[in-house]
């Protein structure tokens, strides 16, 4: 298959895993709502960190990859990974 879509598709798994995350780990550990918390987060400066912790996720699908020898998908996972700690890197600088 073509490694460009390979890549493609994990970065996509990976946009997806990190969502995944971070939903969950609002849903686990907040009681507030999911818009709630991410607005709080964002007020209070820490939406850096919860991105991050979402991210774990990242290294299930990074694995996952790699064990059934996808090693263009695990790099779309872990370019993915890349742009969200660029994404809070940015954050930070700005804020």
């Amino acid at each position: 298959m073509n490694n460009k879509k390979e890549i493609l598709i994990g970065f996509i798994v990976g946009i997806i895993a990190n969502t995944f995350g971070t939903v969950l780990y609002i849903l686990l550990f907040s009681d507030l709502g999911i818009v709630e918390t991410f607005n709080a987060a964002v007020s209070q400066g820490h939406i850096g960190s919860l991105l991050a912790l979402g991210a774990i996720l990242n290294l299930v699908a990074f694995f996952a990859f790699l064990r059934i020898k996808r090693d263009q998908r695990a790099r779309g996972v872990m370019l993915a990974t890349l742009v969200t700690a660029l994404i809070i890197l940015l954050y930070k600088v700005m804020a």
